[in-house]
């Protein structure tokens, strides 16, 4: 893949959210219909709208904002001018990449080609000496309309850059003459055909694009007649940006491990990684929200990958613990059963025949610390983790998580044999078991004192926990006032998010951007920026732009956020043909 050079396909994505810039709405210069249907993946970016609606979208006015303005630039700075190496190239300026940052105003593919069967077949075949290259399937198609001069000037600038020149070459592939890269990261092939630039790190791959360009492949197949592309279609289209994964036969990925190392085709096959056949999704602006979609899609039956998350239920335990003015909750189901039993299959599969005991012996170990077998310990746990902020500044003091639990005698006893040496005291109070865990100190070793307690309340279905133990009394508080208490679920705009989704979830989260307290949010992160690990500054020379997170949290006024950002809710759920996930910002 470095012989495509990404550096210069990946710069230029990231000034698109630089520069505020106000492209129309373009169709990509490779569309899935015109794909090879051996393409791997793709990310298609298909500009933003026009202005009036650009205007209405709460997200992208936040970004055009002006006191957005540090945000904007420590990105760019962080990601165009924070490189580690040495070069004789000065530092962007922030003029210069608003210049650059016009090449976005065009539409753009990026995608990768998988190897030709027959290819990998001869490349098996051939003596060690004479072994065919790596295989480097990515293509780059840019329109490159209105824009000729100023991608000439992005080119230099970045093949500049390189600290080896390239050998460069004029050939000829399917008529169109092509510019030859060879070097010591491989070669790269690119060219300028008709309004469109072109670059792909295989030869038979660009003579593939640059026909299809031409509709030169007119009734071939394609990547939108996959089966798997069909089926992701739903998520796929439409919006500011797609991509698409279809996830290949890793068993044949994997075939060529070398004698003497770890297989990975049998732990690829014990994780049945073949029901998995795509991951795709899309973003889509709708007046004032922002709508995010992605699935996990493939056979989503037991003993897959996707049992992962579980089947979800209607409403999570924690949920009537979540007072009405919580900032942001989440709840997330897992299947940690399904989970067990598909690392158990890999590692089975990981050891020959004669040592397949490795793997009982690991468990009897765990079992003799867990003080039950594994498989107990884990249906001890319902799949529920969940995490709750109350506070407007979002102090961590005020950070609460959940896990939702079975047999609460069975799992204090669990609790004290995993912990036994970092727990202080516990005591009752009705339903309700308090204790303590040090995360510093074993009171069992001598002259050693604990500190840093977290503290903890097990209730009959959940293990509450929080740094402070005045915050697990708030969230007990809105227990004792049972599911009538007006909660979070009470919420008007919660209670309609929530009712367009299927009745079962896997998991739900909501943040209200109007309750948080943004220039407390804003002083507590200047501090904290302060007090993280010496980061090597970015250079300010060139006026680049704020050098450290300190530098442009102090510069950004909190009060934009407020101006543009209400609400985000988000959901996912599974069902026989995968992973659903669903967000909305506003």
């Amino acid at each position: 893949m470095k012989a495509l050079k990404l550096r210069m396909v990946l710069p230029m994505a990231a000034l698109l959210f630089v520069a505020g810039i106000k492209p129309a709405r373009a169709q990509a210069p490779l569309e899935p219909a015109q794909m090879s249907p051996r393409t791997l993946f793709y990310v298609i970016w298909h500009g933003f709208p026009g202005s009036e609606l650009r205007k209405a979208n709460s997200l992208l006015a936040l970004w055009d904002d002006a006191d957005f303005a540090p945000v904007r630039s420590a990105m760019a700075a962080g990601m165009l001018n924070s490189s580690g190496e040495k070069s004789a190239q000065p530092k962007l300026t922030p003029e210069q990449m608003k210049e650059f940052a016009g090449l976005l105003e065009n539409s753009f593919s990026v995608g990768y080609v998988s190897e030709p069967k027959g290819r990998a077949v001869s490349n098996a075949a051939a003596p060690t000496d004479s072994k065919l290259p790596a295989w480097n399937g990515m293509f780059f198609v840019y329109d490159r309309t209105g824009k000729e001069l100023l991608l000439a000037k992005a080119l230099l600038r970045l093949r500049a850059t390189e600290k080896d020149a390239p050998v460069l070459s004029q050939v000829t592939i399917g008529g169109v003459q092509v510019l030859k890269s060879g070097g010591k990261g491989g070669v790269s092939y690119w060219a300028e055909h008709g309004k469109y630039a072109v670059g792909a790190g295989e030869r038979a791959v660009m003579e593939d694009i640059l026909a299809r360009l031409d509709g030169k492949v007119a009734g071939g197949a394609t990547l939108a007649q996959s089966a798997a592309y069909q089926e992701a279609q739903a998520n796929l289209g439409g919006g500011l940006m797609e991509f698409f994964l279809r996830v290949p036969d890793m068993k044949e990925l994997a075939a060529d491990s070398k004698p003497g190392t770890l297989q990975t085709s049998p732990l690829l096959q014990a994780a049945r990684i073949e029901a998995v056949h795509s991951i795709g999704g899309r973003v889509i602006f709708e007046g004032a929200r922002t709508h995010v979609q992605a699935a996990v899609l493939g056979d989503a039956a037991e003993g897959t990958p996707f049992d992962i998350w579980s089947r979800g239920q209607a409403t999570p335990a924690s949920l009537t613990l979540v007072p009405a003015e919580a900032v942001f909750y989440n709840s997330t189901q897992f299947n940690f059963s399904g989970i067990y039993d598909t690392v158990k299959r890999v590692a089975r599969a990981a050891f020959p025949q004669a040592q397949q005991g490795n793997v009982d012996m690991f468990e009897a170990i765990a079992q003799q610390k867990l003080g039950m077998p594994p498989v107990e310990a884990i249906a001890l746990l319902t799949g529920e983790v969940a995490t709750l902020q109350t506070s407007p500044s979002m102090d961590t003091a005020k950070q609460v998580y959940f896990f939702g639990i079975r047999k609460k005698p069975e799992a204090l006893k669990l609790i004290r044999t995993i912990a036994s040496e970092r727990l202080g005291p516990e005591r009752n109070e009705g339903d309700v078991t308090f204790l303590k865990l040090s995360l510093g100190g074993n009171q069992g070793t001598a002259g050693s004192a604990q500190w840093n307690f977290f503290h903890l309340a097990v209730t009959p279905d959940m293990i509450i926990a929080a740094s402070q133990s005045e915050t697990l009394r708030e969230v007990l508080a809105t227990r004792a006032k049972g599911p009538t208490g007006g909660g979070i679920a009470a919420v008007p705009q919660f209670q309609a998010n929530r009712a367009k989704y299927p009745e079962n979830l896997n998991s739900l989260s909501y943040l209200d951007f109007q309750k948080i307290d943004w220039p407390g949010l804003k002083n507590r992160w200047v501090e904290e920026a302060k007090k993280s690990p010496a980061v090597k500054p970015v250079s300010t020379s060139n006026n680049a732009g704020p050098s450290t997170t300190a530098d442009w949290l102090s510069q950004i006024n909190p009060q934009v956020f407020a101006r543009h950002l209400r609400y985000s809710s988000s959901v996912s759920w599974k069902d026989a043909k995968g992973i659903h996930w669903d967000q909305w910002i506003e």
